[in-house]
């Protein structure tokens, strides 16, 4: 049984309707959107990164973002997951501790370095990192210089991720979900601005 193309759902497309067609003329990167989904959030093996892990993720990045029916989405896919419920409220702790403002970082000494800016370097709080777990607390940390402090990400980052117990192989999928689930909150609050000002 296929599933619901996931940005149609969370933008609330109907079929038919106008911001249907206007997917449908993206016909590629419609499919190519929703393969990538799939692989990340229901993968045939989840290998070294759990469906508990990923859902907590995907709902402190999107929880970054604000309120919105993809933070929703996420937190309930968190909720629904056996391994992953116990994780749904020190997650939404998490985000409220790391709300912010970006991009923040520093630029190599340059023509650049005029958009340096300092702000909020985000560590998991002492008290939750017990009930999260090392590979979760590395995953949150590094989940949030992407999202706010992209610039700033150096090898010592990796390390630290590679030292909680994730693989080379974790990595690059935990990567890769944090870059689509950024390019997803983008596409839907396009699309639902879109559809606010046909109405």
């Amino acid at each position: 049984m296929a599933t619901t193309d996931i940005i149609d759902t969370l933008a609330g497309i109907e079929p038919g309707s106008a911001l249907d067609a206007i997917r449908a003329r993206r016909l590629q990167a419609r499919e190519n959107a929703q393969k990538s989904y799939l692989s990340l959030f229901e993968p045939i093996d989840a290998g070294d990164f759990s469906l508990a892990e990923r859902a907590a993720v995907a709902a402190f990045v999107t929880g970054l973002h604000g309120e919105s029916p993809i933070a929703a989405f996420y937190r309930e896919k968190l909720a629904a997951n056996a391994d992953g419920a116990a994780l749904v409220e020190p997650i939404k702790a998490e985000i409220e501790r790391g709300k912010t403002s970006g991009p923040y970082g520093t630029f190599p000494a340059g023509p650049l370095s005029v958009e340096n800016k300092a702000g909020l370097i985000y560590r998991v709080s002492p008290e939750r990192k017990s009930v999260l777990g090392a590979r979760l607390v590395a995953a949150l940390e590094h989940a949030h210089l992407l999202v706010f402090r992209p610039r700033d990400a150096a090898s010592a980052d990796m390390k630290a991720l590679l030292a909680a117990g994730w693989s080379t192989t974790g990595i690059v999928t935990f990567s890769q979900l944090v870059a689509f689930l950024s390019f997803q909150v983008r596409v839907v609050s396009g699309l639902r601005t879109l559809a606010a000002a046909s109405a």
